[in-house]
């Protein structure tokens, strides 16, 4: 076996090669317009460096030198763009990697998307890749474009117009790459990387992210995912790229919910609210759409706010009305409109008529010779973080980069321009505003989509500087478990971690369980112990509220009846006192690794569907947070006749969670449901603890 250090090294030279290369061979090379070879070579037409065709007959085509095999080139090509049916492919690869190139780019389809045999020539791919240190793009994916090197991969017509810019694109799908790729372009910011991964056999999101970190071409990263196979990689170089670039994100699929069939917890915690919530954990700006996402990257690429736990905002606007849907938006997605200081507003009051509203926003009316000194006030107010300023196109009047400008320079704080008026009238202060890196768009609700990515930036940013932490190992460290488990045992479990639950006792027969009637403080709860019954309430299985000995032979004479493979046992455990349920649980998610949700708990979890997730290992900071983005989090503060919550014991109980999750590789499902939480702590009411079968 090779040196697994040498060949990692290895692939992470081919991949700069494969995405920055200077020399390049098409292979499937064609003269005929209507293929994809044609259009390949087409589109190369403006690369600057070493361009050949491997082709078994041709001695040239489209004025391209061809040879027979790769085994014929002079010299290794960086990359190697097979235009070659699919069964084809698997020789093509070996030969390119017995040659040393780079990596390859496959534009065909016929692998893992068309069923069995395509998967089969999808894995040998891979294992060349695996073996051989290649690497590899796509298959059936549109490819990619380096504005930088002029390198257009891609059989897609028009793609070369694509002008230079600084936000690199990252998508699972070719054609959502495209599409963002046109987006920014009509922006006026274009692209630096334009990437469409397609199958992703070898080259994934997390291995184009963690390059991206390093490229000084690329100024922020639009990144597109569907499924996510490799989530806790990505995650890993997310939360290692992000703090020194900003990386937004839009993410597929969101109707879609968890497979887990157990526990209430996997349905909480649906695929796309996990992949979410670890890209925030990361330090993403998650974004609903590729619009969104093409304006929120492209603000970015022009400077971003520092790491602060919350930003305020400043508003100065030409209409009244727009400025109320601004501020309306901005307050509606959590981002602060602070009132400006006394000495702020009195100088704001100094540079404009009476009557106007100067406490922020501040509403000019028709813009005036002092509109450039006013956003400099709010800007150098000490509340303020950044500049919202939106005016309607009025060249006689407002030259508005000659306003903004002052602004930026005295105060080195984000200055956006938002505003609507003619097409004519817009281009040129647009195209200006480009030159001088301050961020313009045309309507208030990119100014807000524009201000809340600024704000989340700096949030997550912030964030991750203050909950980054050794954790806990997630390759377990502790003694396996066996199985299975039942409330009982799974609640001694949880006490290790610190979790407590009421006193109780596992009675089996009922002579053990009219003693521990006798035993514990009433009232009691009797339930039944049965390792096949999970949801004991759903068959009639949990009796509340005994306090006597007739309520308590006639629960045990219930329970009796319940069919189970282990009939007879009973739990009696003492009640908790009054307080608010939650439900507490984690699962071992096949691509993001742990993950802990809190909810809203007791029969209402799946109903209400009020939930957070987070991946795991938690900190204290991380259920904090949890916990405050719940709709229903006033009933922790003592809701009417609720008692105020212990969060810090909730938080307690989520970490333990997480960490049991990392330190057991053998447990995939954790759950406390509900947990009862008063003013003095957290009991678990009910446990299940589910562990992989053993063959």
């Amino acid at each position: 076996m090779g040196n697994p250090q040498s060949t990692q090294a290895t692939r992470q030279a081919n991949l700069q090669r494969l995405l920055n290369p200077r020399s390049i061979a098409v292979v499937g090379a064609s003269a005929d317009p209507a293929k994809a070879g044609s259009q390949a070579l087409l589109s190369l037409k403006s690369f600057p460096g070493k361009l050949v065709a491997v082709h078994p007959r041709e001695k040239a085509i489209q004025g391209v030198t061809c040879y027979s095999s790769f085994e014929q080139l002079p010299e290794p090509v960086d990359l190697a763009i097979l235009a070659i049916p699919a069964q084809h492919c698997i020789q093509a690869a070996k030969d390119a990697a017995a040659r040393g190139v780079g990596g390859v780019f496959i534009i065909s389809g016929g692998f893992g998307e068309t069923g069995e045999e395509g998967a089969r020539l999808q894995q040998q791919l891979a294992d060349v890749c695996q073996e051989t240190g290649l690497r590899l793009l796509g298959p059936n994916t549109s490819g990619f474009i380096n504005t930088h090197e002029r390198c257009v991969a891609s059989f897609v017509p028009g793609v070369d117009q694509l002008q230079q810019g600084s936000v690199a694109v990252v998508a699972q799908s070719g054609g959502v790459n495209l599409s963002i790729s046109f987006l920014l372009d009509q922006l006026g910011k274009g692209i630096s990387l334009a990437v469409g991964l397609g199958n992703a056999v070898d080259v994934n999101s997390a291995d184009v992210i963690r390059m991206l970190g390093g490229a000084p071409s690329t100024k922020a990263i639009a990144l597109h995912l569907e499924g996510v196979p490799n989530g806790r990689e990505l995650y890993e170089a997310l939360r290692q790229v992000t703090p020194v670039k900003p990386v937004v994100a839009l993410v597929a699929g969101r109707a879609d919910i968890g497979e887990f069939a157990v526990s209430h917890t996997g349905n909480l915690m649906g695929s796309h609210a996990r992949t979410v919530s670890a890209l925030q954990q990361a330090g993403v700006v998650v974004v609903g759409s590729t619009e969104e996402l093409a304006q929120a990257a492209a603000a970015l690429a022009d400077g971003r706010l520092p790491p602060k736990r919350k930003n305020g905002i400043g508003l100065v606007t030409g209409q009244a009305g727009p400025g109320l849907l601004i501020v309306d938006g901005l307050k509606c997605v959590d981002v602060e409109v602070p009132m400006l200081s006394p000495a702020s507003i009195e100088a704001v009051q100094a540079l404009l008529p009476p009557m106007t509203f100067v406490r922020n926003p501040v509403d000019t009316g028709r813009p005036s010779p002092s509109f450039p000194q006013v956003v400099t006030a709010v800007a150098e107010d000490p509340s303020v973080d950044a500049v919202l300023v939106f005016g309607l196109s009025e060249p006689a009047v407002l030259n508005p980069v000659a306003a903004l400008k002052p602004a930026k320079a005295a105060t080195g704080k984000p200055v956006i321009f938002g505003s609507l008026g003619l097409a004519r009238d817009l281009v040129g202060p647009f195209e200006e505003f480009q030159r001088e890196g301050i961020p313009a768009v045309r309507s208030p609700e990119r100014l807000v989509l524009v201000a809340s990515a600024l704000d989340a930036d700096s949030r997550a940013q912030w964030r991750l500087a203050n909950t980054t932490s050794e954790g806990t190992s997630l390759t377990g460290s502790q003694s396996p478990l066996r199985g299975p488990l039942n409330e009982d045992s799974a609640k001694a479990l949880l006490a290790e971690y610190g979790i407590d639950s009421p006193a109780r006792r596992l009675c089996s027969g009922r002579a053990e369980a009219l003693a521990a009637f006798e035993q514990l403080r009433k009232p009691l709860v009797v339930k039944i112990a049965a390792d096949d019954v999970p949801h004991k309430t759903e068959v009639g299985g949990v009796f509340l509220g005994v306090r006597d000995p007739i309520a308590m032979e006639k629960a045990l004479a219930s329970i009796e009846r319940i069919p189970t493979s282990t009939p007879g046992r009973f739990l009696v455990e003492e009640m908790a006192s009054e307080g608010v349920e939650l439900i507490v649980g984690a699962v071992r998610d096949p691509s993001w690794g742990p993950c802990v949700v809190i909810g809203l708990g007791g029969i209402l979890a799946e109903a209400v569907s009020d939930s957070s997730v987070r991946l795991a290992p938690l900190t204290e900071l991380d259920a904090d947070e949890m916990l405050s983005s719940l709709r229903g989090k006033k009933l922790l503060d003592g809701f009417r006749h609720l008692p105020k919550c212990d969060r810090a014991a909730i938080a307690k109980v989520a970490i333990a969670l997480g960490n049991l999750l990392a330190e057991h590789p053998e447990v995939i499902e954790a759950e406390i449901n509900p947990l009862r939480v008063h003013a003095e702590g957290a009991l678990a009411l009910d446990a299940l603890v589910v562990l992989k079968e053993t063959t």
